[in-house]
């Protein structure tokens, strides 16, 4: 067994980034909301910049899962997060198939119905959720510790993950409810462009598959193929267990073998290929009756193993992604008022998730908007951020973090998220060290490697097509 300080847990800068442009997942569970006793932030004040230290701990289970464990005993709750490398990149031929066996999870198994599931979850205060996107499937389950909450909790859990039955009296509700999601999104110009921007930059790439499915795929799509599905991708070698709470070590051991063990061993999914790097700008637009037109900019961005992401994140905050503050914003909303809101950011996933710059304006004044933004990012290309800036981004970063760690949620999030990218178990403590000394003329260089703006997917959705702009010249190597 393993056993590391973790010194800071960073959610503000987006190390989770599971939703957004990667995500589109479909979720359901008898209970979403984890409620207000979530955070030990309202117990313990934290100095400004104060690291909140945690003992993280890990090994591995008998049939092959990997558990994070971190005790926290703020708070007398456990908090349980599992990650199954089961997304929609997963689907294959069948997209949408990730995310209906995500949904089904929880509609049966062979001792309870659908409703008996509710029942057992509400009767003991507990609350569980599952999830799908495109890297991973999720479930999490929320309880109190004591032994009479947290023992039939961990039962009904165990059970719901491992023996769904996928019972036909409830596929047809939970798959109008695609159905439904999927009419949604058609009528939404923001929904369309991410489908479109996501199918122009991957093209027959698994990120490429709409998490949500497509018309033309959900009818095809049978019982039989989400009990397969679940066959192949919900087993232990292909699952991530993280654990945060008031038990003992002893007891992190007992809960992940009970999880573990309840699931066949497996094989853990083979891994995804490379995401190939644009050739050429490509520009689409989805003709839409809206007063807005929705426009995207991007292009394949990194890893979460990218040695510059640092530097990215830092850069990113001043270009589009500090808000109010990001230059994007100060020239297209606050100078020119041309829309509501403006930004930009990487996703960093398994491969190359996505860098996109993300906004809606008046159509006749689309052409001027996205005029607007190229300039500001060949202009943050050509001469990156000033160091007065920097300083300010990465301290208002240090300074932000103690509030985002003190979260019981937010830590089981990221130990989460190590487990599955790979990630060392100080990664977070890391990471607050390599942004420190981020420097004005490393955010140039990283930028200059991987934003190309004379290759980009642009995609429009409104009335009109934005007159395509010809895109700048590309900076000089480095």
């Amino acid at each position: 067994m393993k056993r590391i300080v973790l010194g800071s847990i960073l959610c503000c800068v987006s190390l989770l980034a599971f939703a957004g442009p990667e995500g589109g997942g479909f979720t359901q569970g008898p209970i979403t909301s984890l409620g207000k006793l979530e955070s030990v932030k309202h117990l313990h004040a934290v100095p400004a910049g104060a690291a909140r230290h945690f003992d993280v701990q890990t090994w591995t289970t008998a049939n092959g899962a990997n558990v994070y464990f971190v005790h926290a005993d703020e708070l007398p709750m456990l908090d349980v997060h599992l990650t199954f490398d089961a997304g929609a990149a997963r689907d294959g031929s069948l997209p949408g198939l990730a995310m209906l066996t995500s949904a089904m999870l929880n509609e049966g198994t062979p001792t309870r119905d659908t409703t008996q599931i509710a029942a057992a979850f509400e009767s003991l205060g507990a609350q569980f959720h599952q999830g799908s996107y495109r890297d991973m499937g999720v479930a999490d389950l929320r309880v109190l510790t004591d032994p009479r909450f947290l023992t039939p909790a961990l039962d009904v859990m165990t059970d719901v993950v491992a023996h769904p039955t996928f019972p036909a009296d409830s596929w047809q509700r939970v798959y109008r409810s695609a159905q439904l999601e999927l009419e949604e999104q058609a009528q939404s110009p923001s929904g369309q462009a991410g489908l479109l921007f996501f199918k122009d930059l991957y093209g027959s790439h698994p990120y490429g598959i709409p998490p949500s499915g497509t018309t033309a795929s959900l009818p095809k799509i049978t019982l039989d193929d989400l009990k397969q599905f679940h066959h192949q991708y919900y087993v232990a070698a292909n699952m991530k267990i993280a654990l945060v709470g008031d038990i003992s070590t002893g007891q992190a051991h007992a809960i992940s073998e009970q999880i573990s063990g309840s699931l066949p061993a497996g094989s853990p999914a083979p891994a995804l290929p490379e995401v190939p790097a644009l050739q050429h700008a490509v520009t689409d637009h989805l003709e839409f009756p809206s007063q807005q037109t929705h426009i995207i900019l991007g292009e394949p961005g990194v890893t979460r193993s990218d040695p510059d992401y640092y530097a990215l994140v830092v850069g990113n905050d001043i270009l589009g992604g500090g808000g109010f503050g990001s230059l994007l914003t100060q020239e297209i909303r606050e100078k020119r008022g041309l829309s509501y809101g403006v930004s930009s950011g990487f996703s960093p996933m398994r491969v190359q998730g996505p860098f996109e710059i993300s906004l809606s304006t008046r159509t006749d004044q689309a052409d001027q908007a996205l005029k607007i933004a190229r300039d500001v990012l060949q202009s943050f290309l050509d001469n990156g951020p000033s160091q007065r800036q920097v300083d300010d981004t990465i301290a208002n970063m240090v300074g932000n973090y103690p509030l985002d760690q003190a979260s019981n949620d937010s830590i089981v999030g990221n130990l989460g998220m190590i487990g599955f990218y790979g990630l060392p178990l100080d990664y977070t403590e890391q990471f607050i060290q390599h942004v420190q000394k981020v420097t004005p003329d490393e955010i140039r260089a990283a930028f200059r490697r991987h934003v190309h703006p004379d290759r980009m997917v642009l995609i429009t959705v409104g009335k009109q097509a934005v007159v395509k702009q010809a895109p700048a010249a590309a900076p000089a190597a480095q």
